[in-house]
């Protein structure tokens, strides 16, 4: 039985979600030739402040691209 987690900052649609995981799930199919009904994805939604790379956070890195642009 695949599981498939995905860790992503808040702010997508549930048709995005949606996709995702539509996608994923076809995917491991093609790949592993798992059978649909056994594969399970998981999403984590997460705020942007709590994810960071570089030391600065999503939040963050936002911000600074918005007050560089006006």
């Amino acid at each position: 039985m695949p599981l498939i987690e995905c860790t992503l900052t808040e702010g997508r649609t549930p048709e995005q979600l949606r996709a995702l995981i539509t996608q994923l799930t076809e995917a491991a199919v093609t790949a592993v030739a798992a059978p649909k009904e056994s594969i399970r994805v998981v999403i984590r939604e997460i705020p942007k402040t709590h994810f960071a790379a570089g030391d600065e956070t999503i939040a963050e890195r936002q911000a600074r691209r918005a007050a560089a642009q006006g």
